[in-house]
């Protein structure tokens, strides 16, 4: 099975950035713990602090065979339609991570335009997240 994680802004300072929030960890680091974890599925990584690289490497996914995407857009969770037309334009199955509580931030972290049509919404657990949303995959 092969699992495209995509992330948007910021999230290359991961370990820098308000690591009481965001943890001590890059996400390099913790991305190879994923594979190591994970070796039986063929995950790729992808970040970027751009919307329009983003979406490119959204419809890139079409042609890959990828089987299902784990996406933190981050803040652009909150305001892009074009990543969420993107993510039902390829038809590949994702699930929505957020590193945070989105829910006990502030008001305008609340919504978000992926999770209408993701498989699923994690949010709160830290990079832990992601390793959830790889075993709701493998147990898809």
């Amino acid at each position: 099975m092969k699992i495209a994680i995509i992330n948007g802004p910021n999230l290359n300072l991961l370990g820098r950035r308000e690591p009481d929030v965001y943890g001590k960890k890059s996400f390099e680091e913790y991305f190879e713990e994923l594979k190591s974890e994970n070796s039986e599925l063929d995950l790729n990584y992808f970040q970027s602090n751009h919307e329009s690289e983003l979406i490119q490497r959204i419809q890139a996914c079409n042609g890959e065979q990828i089987s299902g995407i784990i996406i933190n857009a981050a803040s652009l969770s909150h305001t892009s339609i074009g990543i969420l037309d993107a993510l039902n334009a390829v038809g590949i199955p994702y699930i929505e991570v957020h590193i945070s509580n989105i829910a006990s931030r502030e008001d305008y972290r609340k919504f978000s335009y992926l999770s209408r049509t993701a498989s699923g919404v994690i949010y709160g657990f830290g990079l832990k997240g992601y390793s959830m949303a790889l075993e709701a995959f493998k147990n898809s």
